[in-house]
């Protein structure tokens, strides 16, 4: 598996863990629905890149980029470590991962 893919996986795996605490600890449905719908597309996109697809690595790209901006903002208020700058430094980590691969392609 590609170093990118390894990363978009690891960051699907915490965005979809990260939705159902945040259901457990605040009944929040707007974070299980969220976390478990970006942490899918995200392993599925970790599976395409594994693949060599390029759909997947903008996919990517594009989550990252949605919920960096999201937790950002939060960050921005509240200045928490998790989950807020664990999931800003993960979308960075995913944003330069897929970028470099798309930049080689």
């Amino acid at each position: 598996m590609s170093v990118a893919a390894t990363v978009v996986a690891v960051y699907g795996v915490f965005s979809l863990v990260g939705g159902v605490i945040g259901y457990l600890k605040a009944t929040s449905l707007a974070s299980l629905i969220a976390g478990s719908l970006s942490g899918g597309l995200l392993l599925l996109c970790a599976y395409g890149i594994g693949q060599d697809n390029r759909i997947a690595l903008l996919g990517s790209l594009v989550i990252a980029f949605a919920l960096g901006a999201r937790f950002f903002g939060t960050w921005l208020k509240k200045h928490r470590v998790m989950p807020d700058l664990l999931m800003i430094l993960l979308s960075a980590a995913t944003i330069l991962a897929a970028g470099a691969v798309l930049l080689r392609h």
